[in-house]
């Protein structure tokens, strides 16, 4: 498998992987906005999020229906819609393109929940690599903590509740995620993820983000020969005031 650059795309992949409330969406969501202040030519994907599955992932998480092949298959084809309708134009294209999660998601999660490694990654086999992958290692219980701080509780698949690991899913939380890092950590010599201590703080994390992606990525290449065109202006006081009149008719 070669990395996008390897392959002569114009564009350049980062993608972040970590466990669920590692803080890895946090750091590619600040990084989103600083290559944008720089005037980057940017692009943002995420896990889960191609309106070809999106429906029907949903319906089976809320009935607990998917089993681990039928969960493996739904993200993949989300994953499929993704890099061919998204990811690969937008490479093309010239963008730095920002990948919340990435084929190794499913290579840590699915292999946890039972399904065979050759098969999971047999499934991905048609993606490239991409140019930089962050890894936001955390303290399960830090993890814990911060997914808690948003939602009274922990859902039914992110707690690993479908394995039957404990009746306690907090319990079930810690084993389920304690093997999928388990599987990270077995995968970042083989695909040379830049591992991040996801305790410090945000700042500090994203510091050390920018900095190995100034380093590794030609940025200037990516900038924009134009600025994004300003918001229209409001009009004046009068206008809005007849506008609103309007509306309200």
């Amino acid at each position: 498998m070669k990395t996008f650059a390897e392959l002569n795309f114009p564009g350049r992949l980062i993608a972040v992987e970590g466990l669920d409330g590692s803080g890895k969406s946090t750091q590619i969501y600040l990084l989103k906005r600083w290559l944008e202040a720089e005037g980057i030519k940017v692009y943002f994907s995420e896990w889960n999020s191609s309106e070809l599955v999106k429906s029907a992932t949903s319906k089976g998480k809320k009935r607990e229906l998917l089993t681990p092949t039928t969960f493996s298959l739904i993200h993949a084809t989300d994953f499929a819609d993704r890099y061919e309708r998204h990811l690969l134009p937008l490479l093309r294209a010239g963008y730095v393109v920002l990948c919340d999660r990435y084929i190794f998601t499913a290579f840590a999660r699915d292999v946890t929940r039972g399904c065979p490694p050759d098969w999971v990654r047999g499934i991905y086999n048609f993606a490239a690599l991409p140019d930089i992958v962050f890894f936001f290692k955390a303290d399960l219980e830090v993890s814990l903590n911060r997914i808690l701080e948003g939602r009274p509780k922990l859902k039914f698949f992110e707690a690993g509740m479908d394995l039957r690991l404990s009746a306690d899913p907090y319990e079930s939380f810690r084993i389920f995620q304690g093997r999928i890092l388990e599987q990270y950590l077995a995968m970042a010599g083989e695909f040379k993820f830049m591992v991040m201590d996801a305790n410090q703080h945000v700042e500090k994390q994203q510091a050390l983000v920018r900095k190995v992606v100034g380093e590794r990525i030609n940025l200037a290449r990516f900038r924009r020969r134009r600025p994004l065109p300003l918001p229209p202006p409001l009009p004046p006081d009068n206008k809005a005031k007849e506008t609103e009149e309007d509306l309200a008719a």
